[in-house]
């Protein structure tokens, strides 16, 4: 009987390594997206988590993310901080879909399907879940404002308090928003924050 050579050892080692369970870079892994109730979100993530940890799917499902990114609100003259959904009413899972993990997250209190054609979820692309993934971890968060281009605003604080104008053009990076306001019959634009102004 012959001795295994070198080369037979390690194309075994090489056949036992393509039998591990699957890992991070799984063809078979992937992103789903669920449908839920829109404002139980949070709630379907943390009954979804607790089937995930109570019926042993570890090694199946391996992450629930609710898509939020943060947003800016302006009222009554205050910046305020708050968590926006970016998709209302939907949830990501990292999973490998086979039927008992689409059983275990389907039959999650809470959620109503998976997105796809009938019982056959249809998973994100790999750039679909970067643009995702980086939205929600942007360090500078999206401002909300009550005015749009061409709305009539009034500026609330600064030099030109109390003059009427109409928004030009609005810099959400920067929190700034120009407006048009009229000085002895000539328009002229005005760069404010978005604090000094307030819609007419």
């Amino acid at each position: 009987m012959n001795q295994p050579t070198a080369d037979d050892i390690e194309a075994q080692v090489e056949d036992e390594a393509a039998e591990q369970p699957a890992t991070a870079t799984d063809p078979n892994r992937n992103w789903y997206v669920i449908h839920s109730y829109s404002g139980y979100e949070n709630k379907v993530k943390h009954n979804l988590e607790s089937r995930i940890e109570s019926m042993g799917m570890g090694d199946a499902i391996f992450s629930v993310v609710v898509p939020t990114e943060e947003q800016v609100e302006l009222k009554g003259g205050q910046r305020r901080t708050t968590e926006r959904r970016i998709f209302p009413g939907y949830i990501l899972v990292e999973m490998v879909l086979n039927d008992d993990s689409w059983y275990v997250v389907r039959n999650t209190p809470g959620v109503t399907g998976f997105v796809g054609m009938g019982n056959d979820p249809t998973p994100l692309t790999q750039p679909e879940v970067d643009r995702i993934l980086s939205r929600m971890e942007a360090e500078a968060p999206t401002i909300k404002v009550n005015f749009r281009e061409g709305d009539s605003v009034q500026i609330t604080d600064g030099p030109f308090a109390g003059f009427h104008g109409s928004v030009d053009y609005i810099d959400r990076t920067k929190g700034k928003v120009r407006v048009m306001v009229s000085f002895f019959g000539r328009e002229t634009p005005i760069e404010l924050d978005f604090l000094q102004v307030e819609r007419a």
